[in-house]
């Protein structure tokens, strides 16, 4: 188990027009401060594309988890169900996110799984529904929480799925699997719209003014390599800074990067100062820029004096 401190930061830059905006008048003075100790840590910084299925602080954390970190391929559900001390008995895992498609003229948007009002008690009743159908096509549905599923099946062994952040609010169909390799999972898409469009269990739900139900989304495929990762200290991975990011609340980012300045970074700058040894990863949506506790060259120590890195200048690199 590493002994490094390890703050991981998803969501830290976009290359958003409104992101770009609001960075210009982002002051993140013990950020600059905490650069200006570390090195840059080269083999575990990510060059990725905001097209990849997987985003940066995913494949971040897998490495950090000693997971594969192959686009689209990480074994999050597999990973999960292990942490749980439940068996995956070798076989490929996948999470199932029951949701809700909008469909327009030229869209189709998958809606915030949060904002469906799901509890168990409606999630459970809407698995009985739909098990029987992916049980046909070799896939057993397993109850985890009301807006994910645990799926097993021989589908998911070699499926590369794009992770639900990807795809949020976004429209979906340039993030589907494969057409060729996930044919079964297209056409139960189409089936499960069918079932759903006039089922009783959205008619209640329309009536009870709660959206409907009419799609499914599955992330985080794969199987576990052998043997397992040993188990590690995961990183400190907060998050409002991912979650304003993803609804486009610019001035919300701009508010949750200050606090984490004032707090979780300005806390690595103290253990850094103290001498311990600490890693931060800074992640955008393409990128991932890692930096740790190392002895600094010449040419760095010359380049922090007169040139040093600030914290703004990096962020538009993510």
């Amino acid at each position: 188990m590493s002994d490094t401190t390890h703050l991981l930061i998803p969501g830290a830059a976009s290359a958003s027009e409104g992101c770009q905006q609001a960075q210009q008048g982002l002051a993140l003075p013990h950020l600059d401060r905490l650069l200006a100790r570390l090195s840059p840590h080269p083999a575990q910084s990510d060059d990725g594309e905001e097209t990849s299925f997987t985003p940066p602080h995913e494949r971040a954390l897998a490495r950090a988890l000693g997971l594969p970190a192959e686009d689209g391929h990480i074994p999050w559900a597999a990973w999960h169900r292990h942490q749980q001390g439940l068996s995956t008995d070798g076989e490929a895992w996948a999470f199932v996110t029951p949701c809700q498609w909008q469909v327009s003229t030229d869209h189709v948007t998958l809606r915030d799984p949060e904002q469906l009002g799901l509890d168990e008690a409606a999630s459970r009743a809407l698995l009985g529904i739909v098990a029987p159908w992916f049980a046909e096509d070799g896939i057993t549905l397993h109850y985890d929480q009301p807006t994910r599923w645990l799926a097993s099946g021989p589908l998911f062994t070699h499926l590369a799925t794009a992770s639900l952040e990807r795809v949020l609010l976004r429209d979906v169909r340039a993030w589907m699997p494969d057409a060729k390799q996930a044919r079964t999972l297209h056409r139960l898409h189409s089936e499960m719209q069918m079932l759903l469009y006039t089922h009783a269990f959205n008619d209640e739900r329309t009536a009870r003014g709660l959206p409907v139900v009419n799609s499914f989304w599955v992330h985080g495929a794969g199987a576990l390599p052998q043997p397992v990762p040993a188990p590690s200290a995961p990183p400190h991975m907060p998050t409002p800074l991912r979650d304003a990011a993803l609804r486009e609340d610019w001035r919300a980012w701009a508010q949750a990067w200050a606090a984490l300045d004032a707090g979780p970074v300005t806390e690595l700058l103290r253990q850094a100062e103290a001498g311990v040894p600490v890693t931060l990863t800074l992640c955008g949506e393409r990128n991932a820029r890692t930096f740790h506790s190392a002895p600094r060259s010449l040419a760095q120590r010359f380049q922090g004096l007169f040139r040093p890195l600030r914290a703004t200048d990096l962020l538009h690199k993510l």
